[in-house]
Order: structure tokens, then C-alpha cells, then sequence
């Protein structure tokens, strides 16, 4: 699948008119409102992507004159759910029945987008003449992140508000992306081994905040979020400013086309298993294979034919490694009838499946 001819936030170049949606990349409807693409199954004639900010009256976000609120408070499923409601309420263009996911999800008609964003076209432009201080640290963010691991700026882009021009210096995050399993394994070896000295983790009063919110929000103890804690690599500190990294596929990884799969849910399942491979872990959504299946709750015949869990919600991307046990909560999915996967960060389940290790 290939973007339509719409009209870019930018000059395009004929190389990325070929380019495949992405996870992260936004789209402006001609109402104004931003939408967030999440992961890689679009029909033909949409984009699956969430509500992220709309026009309002008064915004902490602003770009052209135009204020903007978030529609989505805090990364939780729950909360996208939420944002799902209020389209079926006042835009229910963007609410539709996906015959492959089995779901209702809001997801952008081609013929309601204004403009689609992409992040390492933004970038390079962010690159080429930074406009304001916070686009200055962008610069120099990516030219240590490219000091430190040896990928190209290529194979970075930038997301969130930065890449909406919507952003504001003295509050705005940078939320960076990197595009390949290798690049993105590269730069958590970076960070995970502190190579930079401007680059600091989170930690002290912060951290244990993080951890409390955790806890709050998902069904995990105190310590349960501190393990998750120590496995948070993509977010941190440069100099003063707040920043996130996102591993995203690029073209020749995104395997998948919509239809190839037809996905069906069998109901809820709790599980114990081995991972046999966490690589695609990174991305969004997070993949693990799994063997040695034991069934502690839900159908126990499924346990010679259960092959992965994947979660939509970030909290559990890279989380455990290969040849770990875990335990697993969410939402069983026949596919293809052939096989079975455990989707966890679905709407069904509303934040109340995980994966921890045992």
C-alpha cells in the first residue's frame, strides 16, 4: 500500500510518495483535527489512527494562528477508547468496522485528509534550518544520537508536535522515532550503556512518580513497575529537555498486507509461556513468540496453538527477552483460523491485560 495524493505538511520528494504509512506519522482531517497513525494495517481507503489534538478555543498548543487541546490525555487504551466514543459522537466518519481486526476502531477516510505528515521529512527540514530553540536541541539531539551510534540522520524522523509545528519551546517534549530493527537496536545499546554524557536517564523523585502512576493506571504492583521501569530505555533526559525514542519498521519490515490475515476473537485468556523470540518486541505493536504454553485461564485447548502475544500498549514493548517465562492477559484471537494469538491493550479489556515476567 502506497500514501494517496494528498497534499503534504512539505515538499515532497518522488522517493517518499512511494513510502508505506507509518507508526507515528500524523494526518490533518479538514476539520483541523490531528490524528496519530498507529501501526501498519490500513484498508486501501483509510488510515488506522487515533484522535490526538483538535481545534479549541483556547490550547496549549498553537500553530497559524490555531489553538489546540489534547484529546488524548495519557497513553492508555482505555483513553483511546475514550477518544473513540467522542468520534462516534461528533465525527463518526471516522469510526468504522475493520473486517480483518473484527473491531471498531476510528480510522481516516483518504477523502477527509488535508494533509499527511512524515516525520523524516520534518526532520531533515528541522536539520537543514531550525526555527526556534527547542528545534535547535532537535539538532543537536540527533547529532549525538548519530555521533554515539554511527546510523544516518536518514534514519530518524520526528513525531508528536515538533512535526505538527504546533510545539512550544518552553514545555514541548521531543519524541523522536528511528526507523529499522537495527538502528533502533543500536541506539538502545547507546543509551542502555550511558555512551553520551548529555544524555541522562530518568531517575530519583521522577522515576518513582512514573512508577506510582504505573501502578495506578495498570494491573501491576509497585514493584512490577519498577521492573518495567529498569527496562525503559527510550526515554530520558537531553540536557534539561524531556525526550522519547520509537522504534518504527521501515518499508521492507512492514511484511504484513492488509487482508493477508483475518483476525477473530475467541475471548479472554490468561496464559504462562516461554518467549522464543522478543526482536520485534520494539516496535509497535510489540511481538513475542512464545512456546511451552500452560492456559490458567480460558480455553485450554488452545495451548499447542497459541504462537505470540502482542501488545498495542506501549508499557510492555521490550519488556522481557528471549528464553524468559511470562505471564500473559488479554484478548484471544483465532488467525486465519489457523492459529491463535493474545492481543494485549485492547479496547475490550481496557488496560487490564499485561505482560510480566514470572
Amino acid at each position: 500500500m502506497v500514501l494517496p495524493p494528498v497534499k503534504t505538511a512539505f515538499r515532497a520528494t518522488r522517493e517518499m510518495d512511494a513510502r508505506k504509512p507509518k507508526d507515528r506519522d500524523f494526518i490533518e482531517t479538514k476539520e483541523g483535527m490531528f490524528f496519530c497513525v498507529t501501526g501498519y494495517l490500513h484498508p486501501p481507503d483509510k488510515y488506522t489512527a487515533y484522535l490526538k489534538y483538535s481545534p479549541a478555543p483556547v490550547g496549549k498548543w498553537k500553530g497559524e494562528g490555531v489553538s489546540y487541546r489534547r484529546e488524548l490525555e495519557y497513553y492508555h487504551v482505555g483513553k483511546v477508547a475514550d477518544t473513540i466514543a467522542y468520534l462516534e459522537r461528533n465525527y463518526p466518519q471516522y469510526v468504522h468496522y475493520c473486517p480483518v481486526r473484527d473491531i471498531k476502531i476510528s480510522m481516516v477516510p483518504n477523502a477527509y485528509v488535508k494533509k499527511y505528515y512524515v516525520p523524516e521529512q520534518r526532520l531533515r527540514e528541522i536539520l537543514e534550518s531550525p526555527q526556534d530553540p527547542l528545534e535547535e536541541e532537535v539538532r543537536a539531539f540527533v547529532a549525538e544520537i548519530v555521533a554515539c551510534t554511527g546510523i544516518r540522520e536518514e534514519d530518524l524522523g520526528i513525531t508528536g508536535s515538533i512535526l505538527l509545528k504546533i510545539h512550544n519551546p518552553e514545555f514541548s517534549d521531543i519524541d523522536l522515532l528511528v526507523y529499522g530493527l537495527e538502528n533502533a537496536r543500536k541506539v538502545r545499546a547507546m543509551l542502555k550503556e550511558r555512551k553520551s554524557a548529555r544524555i541522562r536517564p530518568v531517575t530519583g523523585k521522577a522515576l518513582e512518580e512514573w512508577c506510582a502512576s504505573v501502578a495506578a493506571h495498570f494491573p501491576l504492583t509497585i514493584e512490577e513497575a519498577r521492573y518495567f521501569a529498569g527496562r525503559r530505555w527510550n526515554y530520558g533526559f537531553f540536557g534539561d529537555r524531556y525526550f522519547s525514542i520509537h522504534p518504527t519498521r521501515k518499508d521492507d519490515e512492514i511484511r504484513e498486507s492488509y487482508g493477508d490475515r483475518m483476525y477473530r476473537e475467541k475471548g479472554i485468556a490468561r496464559v504462562r509461556a516461554v518467549v522464543s523470540d522478543a526482536r520485534e518486541s520494539l516496535f509497535m505493536p510489540a511481538v513475542y513468540r512464545v512456546e511451552d504454553v500452560e492456559v490458567l485461564e480460558g480455553d485450554e485447548k488452545v495451548r499447542h496453538s497459541l504462537r505470540e502475544l502482542v501488545s498495542y500498549e506501549g508499557l510492555y514493548r521490550d519488556v522481557v527477552d528471549s528464553g524468559q517465562r511470562v505471564e500473559a492477559r488479554g484478548k484471544l484471537e483465532s488467525v486465519n483460523g489457523q492459529y491463535y494469538r493474545l492481543v494485549i491493550g485492547t479496547t475490550k479489556l481496557r488496560g487490564e491485560g499485561y505482560i510480566k515476567p514470572v
